[in-house]
This record gives C-alpha cells, structure tokens and sequence, in this order.
C-alpha cells in the first residue's frame, strides 16, 4: 500500500510511505525558499513522486492531516492577526467559534482542501482526513516502534483541531485516548503569544525566547513566572488536564491581557518567566500522567516539545524509565504521522520500521553537482574548485586549521534540524568561532548557542546519559562531563549543557567518517554543526542554493558532495 501524507499548514510538508518504511519526505519551504510555507506543498508533492518513481493513479490513500486546516497565511498576515487580536473583529471571531458556524467553516475549509487536491490528480475516494493530534501521536508511538508493552504517548502543540494536548496509551499496535485539552489553555499558544510580545516572529522564534531564557534576572524570572502560575492550574479531580484560573482570556485571544499583565516587566524576566512556567507545568504532567496510567516508557510529539530545555527535564523525571520525542516535531511531522496513523489502521503494524534516521531528501550526483557550478554565475566573488578523491579527510584538515566549512552531501534531513548533510561545520574547542560564524553567515542572536555532532562511541566522553537515552536528532539537552572544553563551542555556555546530534557509522557513514578524521587529528570525537542556510531562509535545498550561499556570504569552504570549492 502506497500512501501519500500531507500537512498543508503552516510548515507545509509531504511524505510518501510504502511497507511501512518512509520512502521520501519533503518540506515545501525547501523548494520555494520561503521560511515556514503555509499550503498545500505542490512541489514538493511532486518531488516525493518523482523520486520513488510513482504515478498519481498509483497512490492508495491521500492521508491528509488535521480535519481543519484555516485559509493560508503569509508571514506578514500572520503577525497582523496577532497584532490586531484585540480589535472587534477578533473579538467577534472569538464569539462565533463556539457557535454552530465553526462547524460550517470546518465544512467548507474541507470542500476546498479537498477541491485542491483533487485538482493536482488525486481522486476524491482516496483522500482522508486524519485528526490533528492522532498525527503526532502516530508519529511518537510508530517512530518509536516498541509494541510490546504499553506506552504512554503525549502530544502538545498550539492548536490543533480544536485541541493543544493530549493523553494517550499505545499498545499491541492500537493508540486509545484517555484524554484531551481545548486550545483555549494552550500553553503553545501562550509561548507564542509572548514571543510576538518581544518583537519576534511567532511560530518561528520561540526558540530564542528559550535561549535567552538562563541569562534572566532570577527575581525578575521567579516574579513572571509566579504570575503565570498563579493564572493556571490542574484540574483538582483530573490531573491529567489544566486549565486557565479567574479573568484570562482563552489564549490565542490574550495578547492584550498579557500585554498589561508584563507591561513594566524586564523583557529577560518575562522570557525567563515563561521559559520555567512551560518546564514546571509539563514536568507536572508528564509526572501526573505517569501516576495515572503507571506507565514509565514514554513518547511525545507536537511543537512544544520542540523545547529540548524542557524536554531534559522530563528525560530526568525518575519516573520516566526511556523516553523518544519525534524529531522536528512540530507541525512540519505530522505529513509522516499522517502515513503511519492510516499505515497502520489500514495494514496493521507487521512491517512498520523504527525510526532510524532522518535522511528523506534528495541526493544529487557529482555529475548534477559539476554541471551546477559550471554554470552558476559568481557576483560577489571568484572561485576555485577540485574534485576529491578523499573529501571528508580535507574537510576534517580544514577544520582542524580552524577554517569554517559548509557541507553538502547525501540525501537532504527533513525538519528543522541540520543533521551534518546540509551543515555549516567548525571545531567545537574554539569559542573564537562562534563569532567568526555568527559574522560571517548566520547573524544569530548573540545569546543563542550552538551544536555538536558527536560520535556514537565518544558520546560517554562529553555527554552525560545516565538512562542511555537515545539522542541522534538533537531534540534533547545533557549536562557535559569534565572534557566539556572539548565542545566549547558547541555548548549552551550558561550551564554547559549540550544538544547533541548522536552519529553512528551505520546511520550516516560519511559524516561518521569526516568526524572520525577529525577525532584523528586532534583528539576531539566532535565537530560544531549549524543548519546550512542564509539568516532568514531554509535549509538549502539545491547544489544552486548551496552556492548561493557560499555567493552571498562570507563563507570560504564549500564541500559539495565529492568537490570541495574555496574562494580566491
């Protein structure tokens, strides 16, 4: 059975499944080169086809995630809906999503969703709509593949047909939900409320609000957080849900209540408030979730636990014996949750393979990869190039003699994460470099860290792992161990503590080896790793965007598949 997965929201994004393996998966802000896409993903639909070598007619199922998606929305659109929450309009939006005629626009956004994809080829009987949170609740419980026991799955997010959370057990291959909460308490949505507070891009920043977080004031951090605290609580004869206390407002409409609320604030505190206010009340749940079900393995998906801060907190809980979070679990994920949901209700779970890597992209040949920088035109520089017979061996010198390298090679990593093919590289023992990248290409924030990719068998050498966690996908945080120097750069340097990507030889042979190199010639079994991309833009997608790149910024090195090219 051929299955065709597709988030058309925000982050839009689509993955072709077959024998419960994925077989390509793609964000359409790849190919267009406009950051977090909102739409059906036409491309990259197309690509995902193209690659397997399969026809429209071929697809069986057209599994189409969340019942309820809303019109699209620009970036610019978006930030003025949150600017104008206040206004009558919003206010009367407010009103009406709690009448019969939420249930009319549901209906009719359907009709078009459908119409649409109709219209690219797909016949109408083919395609279903898969629950918003069943997504990413397939994702953590399919991904993580155990079904011989029962796990405990958590799902959170902003929103998400008319839910931010919920509780779920998988067992035998079935996932059963004990409970939900409405979007009306959601603590996604308040994170990205307060990140439009501090001048930044909701559903895009909320990480630097995270990394800002450890350099706050504690008494300006312990008073935001206190006033949240005191506006939230569990429900007394349900502690598996929360709920929003006296006059606050249902979340997505609070901008103007919390407006007032930490107007005299230090903007530190206020990011450092919400910040320990989302760790204490997931903790809490993971914990009283735990209590309830008394299961001890557990799995989550859904943006909020995006916050890998919060994420080593509940990895910690003594009540969590193992814990998997899909990676890049936002929104962009849920195309795959899509495929395994109706894979598995469809077929059943007989064939359906772990999660072992994170490589769904396309690859380019030397040939492809040649014919590109031949013909690309060089406005803002005059290049060099060879081909290489041992291209990670250069790299690891490069790296060695303190040189930054952008690296391009294999099949592209899906989600928000640069996993070492699509990746700006440095030596992680020289704090020096943060500021030479920083200046020469991210232009990152100067609070926010970088990092590592480290070796699966020096892994035990700089990070701390006392429950043997599996972390390849840099979606959880470890304290570091005395050699912490050697990784420096690549650390949270607050509290030294590391968000690693784990590499196996099996999962990623090249980039092993270009570590492996590295470990060589200067002791340290890591290297610093930064997504691949001009600030402000995705990932690079394309042998022409890499050079793009290399173009437009200050980048010197460029190994692209087996060329490496440097600028005169």
């Amino acid at each position: 059975m051929k299955i065709l997965g597709i988030h058309d929201g925000h982050n839009a994004s689509v993955c072709l499944y077959e024998k419960g393996k994925i077989l390509a998966a793609l964000q359409e802000e790849r190919i267009k080169r406009i950051k977090n896409w909102f739409g059906i993903p036409t491309e990259a639909i197309e690509w995902v086809l193209k690659y397997a070598n399969v026809k429209k007619d071929n697809i069986d199922i057209v599994a189409v995630h969340s019942e309820y998606m809303p019109s699209p929305k620009t970036k610019d659109e978006m930030i003025h809906e949150y600017e104008n929450i206040g206004a009558l309009r919003y206010r009367v939006k407010k009103y009406l999503r709690h009448t019969f005629l939420k249930n009319i626009v549901v209906r009719k956004r359907k009709i078009e969703r459908m119409k649409e994809i109709n219209n690219l080829g797909f016949d109408k009987s083919k395609i279903r709509f898969v629950n918003h949170h069943q997504c990413h609740a397939a994702a953590a419980y399919y991904g993580y593949g155990n079904f011989d026991e029962p796990i405990l799955i958590l799902t959170n997010d902003g929103a998400g047909d008319n839910i931010c959370a919920s509780v779920n057990i998988g067992e035998k291959g079935k996932i059963r939900t004990i409970e939900t909460i409405v979007d009306s308490e959601s603590i996604g949505n308040l994170y990205a409320v307060i990140t439009f507070m501090m001048g930044m891009v909701p559903l895009e920043h909320e990480y630097k609000i995270m990394g800002m977080a450890p350099y706050a004031d504690a008494k300006g951090v312990e008073k935001v957080f206190t006033m949240l605290m005191d506006r939230f609580e569990f429900d007394k004869n349900n502690p598996l849900k929360w709920h929003r206390k006296g006059d606050v407002p249902e979340i997505f409409f609070a901008y103007p209540y919390l407006k007032r609320l930490f107007e005299l604030e230090r903007f530190d505190g206020v990011m450092g408030g919400i910040q320990k206010f989302t760790e204490v009340m997931l903790t809490q749940w993971v914990k009283n979730c735990i209590m309830k079900t008394d299961l001890h393995k557990v799995v989550l998906s859904g943006g909020v636990f995006m916050n890998v801060k919060a994420n080593k907190l509940i990895m910690e809980l003594p009540e969590v014996d193992d814990l998997f979070i899909y990676p890049s679990c936002g929104d962009e994920t849920n195309a795959i949750g899509a495929c395994y949901k109706m894979y598995a209700d469809e077929v059943g779970i007989g064939d359906i393979k772990t999660l072992e890597d994170f490589y769904f992209g396309p690859r380019y040949s030397d040939y492809e990869v040649l014919n590109t920088i031949s013909n690309y035109k060089f406005e803002n520089c005059r290049i060099v190039f060879k081909k290489s017979e041992a291209i990670e061996k250069e790299v690891a010198t490069l790296l060695k003699n303190g040189e930054v390298v952008a690296r391009f090679a294999g099949r592209e990593e899906f989600g928000a994460r640069s996993l070492g093919n699509r990746a700006i590289l440095a030596d992680p023992s020289r704090t020096d470099i943060i500021k030479i990248i920083n200046e020469m290409i991210k232009n990152r924030d100067f609070w926010m860290p970088f990092a590592c990719s480290v070796l699966e068998e020096y892994a035990s050498h700089y990070v701390i792992n006392q429950k043997s966690v599996k972390a390849p996908y840099m979606i959880l945080t470890f304290d570091t161990t005395e050699r912490v120097d050697d990784i420096r750069a690549g650390t949270h340097p607050y509290d030294n503590t590391i968000r690693p990507q784990i590499v196996s030889k099996i999962h990623n042979k090249r980039y092993h080896r270009l570590i492996s190199e590295f470990k060589d010639m200067t002791g340290i079994g890591a290297v610093l790793n930064t997504s691949f991309n001009l600030h402000g833009y995705p990932i690079v997608h394309s042998p022409k965007d890499a050079l793009e790149v290399l173009d437009k910024s200050g980048l010197k090195y460029l190994a692209i598949e087996n060329y490496l090219i440097w600028k005169k």
